[in-house]
């Protein structure tokens, strides 16, 4: 938020059960991803990542690819907790499974569904939102190759941005 906001007005909270039963559960539309080698090189190289075998990726691009292939962008995602990237969303915890490395070159499917959305309120924070959901990344051939579980920080009323 820049400092020109101050027209904005405050938000009500919307009602926890209710919004607990709309998201939880819901399936996103899912799609694919593949990363070129290319971008895997420059991946690597602004990560300062150790050398890895031709082909194969770093696991950062397990969430990378999984956000890539969710079939929403991150406004839709936060959208579906009524919020929007404005109001202060924030990356909370990641969790990344890999079953096989990924590789370039290799187109992946993705599915994924929200898992949870709990409300915490912070004495310096505010009241917050965890988003959490979780993409399964799966090869060609089905497999399940990996999952990225992830958890957004969703601030809905007070402290400071």
């Amino acid at each position: 938020m820049s400092g020109g906001d101050a027209t904005m007005t405050a938000r009500e909270l919307p009602d926890l059960d209710r919004l607990r039963q709309k998201v939880i559960g819901h399936r996103l539309p899912g799609g694919d991803f593949e990363i070129a080698d290319y971008e895997r090189w420059l991946g690597h190289d602004a990560m300062l990542a150790p050398p890895l075998p031709d082909g194969v990726l770093h696991p950062v691009w397990i969430m990378l690819g999984a956000l890539r292939g969710a079939g929403v962008d991150t406004h839709e995602l936060v959208g579906l907790a009524e919020a929007r990237p404005e109001d202060g969303v924030l990356f909370g915890e990641t969790t990344l499974e890999q079953h096989v490395p990924l590789r370039s070159g290799v187109r992946y499917t993705v599915t994924g569904e929200v898992t949870d959305l709990t409300r915490r309120v912070g004495r310096r924070a505010g009241t917050m939102d965890l988003f959490t959901f979780e993409l399964s990344i799966h090869a060609p051939d089905g497999a399940l190759a990996a999952v990225s579980r992830q958890t957004f920080i969703i601030m809905r009323s007070g402290g400071a941005r």
